[in-house]
Order: structure tokens, then sequence, then C-alpha cells
């Protein structure tokens, strides 16, 4: 299955510093509950310790993601922000621990989960980067649940295998799998469709079946409905482009249309309010947030103020730097935004395409497709290296992003899909290499300064290339590269803590100043709550 735009790239809307840790870790324990089947009494929450999540799981959302999966709260829930004193007050314990387990990925998890019956499941699973995430485990058997398919998972202890009996009874559309452990008998069906209620109360009340989890899609578009798509490579795609006469916007939007079986207008609405999302995070940026628990306390208005006393003059770039700051302080804040690609780097698209299509009066219509060109960047992007910075470093973040907006740039300066390619390329050309070393383990400093200058940097790739300048390396080449130099990086360059700016004496003691404050907000929660 090919990354979508709207699955893999333009999204997920949430809240919380990181998408690979807080987005991805909500979307597993919400699928946990599905899976356990009955009300959470508690949970264990383990962390390999050799894992990129071990030092900093907390500080980068990871607990708050998973806390507000496991409490069924919705991830733009306000709620979210007091999601441990919340499962205090439901009487739920969530333990968190650093363990000891085989793993095979930087992300990895393991919940186990007990019911108010005393019933027990344990899942493995793993975040891939921008909110994508896959469940590899449950109860010992191997999975694969990504949240884009409708499932059903039913297990039998000391029962005759039903496997014949269920593919005769299920629908051939169904895919079907099942699995022997000892006693235990693991079956699965997916769908691209909501099984039929009629099927759900078979399986529900045969007299073999022991139990019958129903698993919900969780991604913004189910899997499965895809249509044959009339280009696959970056080089077919620009001869197709140049055959048809469409540029960047247009393969991108029939791009999602082939990878998702929705229409054009369906996906069009959608975007729309994607954007919507996006220039709300950006006013409420711009107005003022406040947060205990981070770095940086609102910056982005002191773009306007020193433009008012004369200091600066007005400029485009100046407001592309005050719409990513306001993008990334909502984020610090724990406001809602869109994680394009990534959280991490969600300023970079967002507040250089506003500022830019403000700037020279493109209209609505003409930023929607500008964003479904950058969408079909990041398609191809997340086809190579990904989204996880705790495997690549911060160039698949902010490298992707400032690749993602350059194209999309030259999409609104009227460019061809041929020039939107190069600009991506030279963006990405200039930020390969780029080290994921957070401050404090907060995703604030140096993530504001690389956000802007991915931003900056886009608008200088785009113009370029709508110039004409040759990027010399097509796009494809460069996205091979990035994941050949991620595989030469030290790990404590990607995301740990361990290297860069994050070991310097002022981030050591920023890192131990904010776990004072951290604690005594969590005292106050607790008291707020309890009190």
């Amino acid at each position: 299955m090919l990354p979508g735009i709207f699955n893999d790239v333009i999204g997920p809307v949430m809240r919380g510093p990181s998408s690979s840790h807080t987005a991805a870790s909500w979307r597993i324990a919400r699928i946990g509950l599905d899976i356990l089947n009955q009300p959470l009494e508690k949970a264990l929450i383990e962390f390999d310790r050799d894992g990129a999540w071990a030092p900093n799981f907390r500080e980068q959302g990871t607990t708050m993601g998973i806390d507000g999966g496991l409490l069924g709260l919705d991830i733009t829930d306000e709620r979210m922000k007091v999601a441990e004193s919340y499962a205090r007050k439901k009487g739920i314990s969530i333990e968190y621990q650093i363990s000891s387990f085989p793993t095979s990925h930087a992300n990895t998890v393991r919940l186990t989960l007990w019911g108010t019956s005393q019933k027990k499941i344990q899942i493995i699973a793993v975040s891939l980067g921008g909110g994508s995430f896959e469940i590899r485990s449950v109860e010992g058997f191997p999975v694969q649940l990504s949240g884009d398919l409708y499932g059903i998972m039913i297990f039998t202890k000391n029962k005759p295998d039903l496997s014949g009996e269920l593919k005769a009874t299920i629908p051939a559309e169904i895919g079907f799998s099942s699995e022997q452990k000892g006693e235990v008998i693991k079956y699965e069906l997916k769908s691209s469709y909501p099984f039929s209620s009629e099927l759900l109360t078979q399986l529900q009340n045969h007299p073999l079946v022991d139990e019958v989890a129903v698993i919900h899609p969780i991604m913004p578009v189910i899997a499965g409905r895809q249509t044959e798509m009339p280009f696959t490579t970056i080089s077919s795609l620009i001869k197709y482009a140049e055959e048809k006469g469409l540029d960047l916007g247009d393969l991108g939007l029939m791009y999602e249309k082939c990878i998702s079986g929705i229409s054009e207008d369906e996906l069009i609405i959608k975007m729309k309010e994607i954007i919507r999302i996006i220039h709300n995070s950006i006013d409420t940026g711009l107005k003022g947030t406040q947060y205990a628990d981070r770095i940086l306390q609102q910056q982005s208005h002191l773009i306007e103020k020193a433009e008012k006393e004369g200091k600066i003059k007005d400029s485009v770039v100046n407001r592309i730097i005050a719409n990513v700051s306001a993008l990334m302080e909502s984020k610090s804040a724990m406001e809602v935004v869109v994680a394009v690609p990534t959280a991490g780097s969600c300023g970079t698209v967002g507040g250089s395409l506003r500022a830019f299509y403000e700037n020279i009066g493109s209209s609505e219509d003409e930023l929607i497709k500008a964003y479904f060109a950058a969408g079909i960047v990041g398609a191809y992007f997340a086809q190579g290296p990904g989204f996880s910075a705790e495997e690549h470093g911060c160039q698949v973040e902010c490298g992707a992003s400032a690749g993602m907006a350059a194209a999309a740039m030259v999409q609104l300066m009227g460019g061809s899909a041929r020039q939107a390619f190069g600009a991506a390329s030279m963006a990405i050309q200039n930020m390969i290499g780029l080290v994921c070393d957070p401050v404090a383990d907060r995703v604030e400093v140096p993530c504001l300064g690389k956000n802007i200058s991915a931003a900056v940097n886009a608008l200088s790739s785009a113009t370029m290339a709508v110039s004409g300048y040759n990027p010399v390396i097509p796009l494809e080449q460069v996205i091979q590269t990035v994941s050949r130099v991620s595989k030469t990086m030290p790990s404590c360059n990607k995301c740990t803590g361990h290297g860069g700016l994050a070991i310097t004496e002022t981030a050591l003691n920023l890192k131990n100043m904010l776990k004072e404050v951290s604690a005594l907000e969590n005292l106050k929660n607790s008291g707020l709550h309890h009190g």
C-alpha cells in the first residue's frame, strides 16, 4: 500500500509536541482499548532501555498520548492536557516503566492492559514517524495493525480449529488469517468496509468462540479502496504531467483520489478543513499562548512589534518567521495543530504557505492545490526514509517539510511539476544530514530555528526553480541519499537527547529546571482534581 497524503503526510490533527511520540502513542492506545474489549482498570506501559523513547517519553508527550488514548479521549479534547490527573480521577492506574525486551524498531512500546473483569492482554507496537504506527504483536501472536482497516480479532482456547467454518461464513472480500500457539488459536478478519451486524452477532454468539474484539479504524482514510494510478515513480509522474498538461497540484489530487477511492470534491473539502485548522493554529499562536512546561514563551508577536518600531521592514520573510513561530508556539502549548508531515516540523509548510499565498494574492482554491502539491512530495518521501527522526534525524522532518513547502510555492507561482520537484530537490539537498537534538527533550530548541530555516530555504528553492536554476540531482536520488546518510549518523543525534545541543551545559541546566516545573505542575493538577 502506497503512503496516502491524509494518512501519512498532512496530518494527524493533534495536540502535543511530537507526532511520533504523542499522536502515534494515542492511536496505539485507542486500538489497544478495542482489543481489550472491556473497560480498562489498569495498564503497564514499558519502553526498552535501549530504545529511543526511554530517555524522553514524558517530556515529548508519549505519556499524554497513551493516557488520553487509554481513557478514550479524542486527541483534540482539552482534557488531553491533564490526562494523567483525569485517569486518577476515574480510578484507572497507568504505570510507566523502563524495561528490557526484544525490539526491532527504535520507537517500540509494550502495553499490558487489564480490564475490569481482570482480563489481561499484552500488545507490542511501534511508532513509524509523523503519527504512523503499527501494532506488531498481540498476546505473542504476530499481527499487522495500522489503524486503516476494520478488524475483528477472535480468540479460542482448547477448542477445535474453526478456520474452515469461518472462511465459509465471511464474504470473499474480507481478509482472513489464523494462527495457533499452544492451546490458543487467534483468528483475524480485516475489511475496507464495516462488518455487518449479522456477522458480528453470529461470531459473538458462536458456542466455540471465547472472545470477539472489534477493531475500529482510526486513520482519516480507509485502506483497500484504491484504484489504478497512471504513474508510479517521480520520473513517470513528470512525463505524465507534461503529456497531459497538468501541474503538481492536479497530480497530488489525482494521487490521493487513486490511493483513497474518495472523490475529488470530498478530498478538496478535507484539505480545506485541514488548512482552516492550520490557520486557526497560527492565529492562536499570534494571540499568545501560555504553558508552564516549555522553554520558549511567546515570541511570534515580536516580528510585528519590531516592524512597528521601525527596526525591520515588512516582508514576506517576516510573515513566514512570525507564522512558523506561532505554529510552533501553539504546538508547545498543547493546542490543536496539524502535523505536516510531523508535529516537530509543523511550522514550516503551514507558516510559509500562509505568508506566501497572502503575499502574492493567491485564491483559496490555489492554496488547496498547493497543499496537494506539497502532499505528493511528502508521499514520495514517505516511500523512502519516512518521517521518524529517531531513525533518520531531523533531515526527515524539517528536511522533508522544506521540500514539500518548496514544491507548494512553485505551484502557487504557476510553475510546472518538473519545476516543483526541482525545488523540492534543492530544498532537501540543503538539509541532508540535519541532526535531531531537542534541548531538554522539548521540541522547541533548536526546532523553532530549524523550522524557520526550512521555510526560508523553501522560498529560496522555489524562487530558483521557477527562475530556471538546475537542481542537478533528481528528487528520487536526493530521497535515497537521505536514507543512506541516516545509516551513518550516530544514534545520539537522532532525537535521543544524548547528542548535539541537547548535551550542552545550558541544555542540561534547562532540563533540570523544567523537571522541577513539571513536578510542581503535576502536583497542582492533582490538587485541582482531588482537593
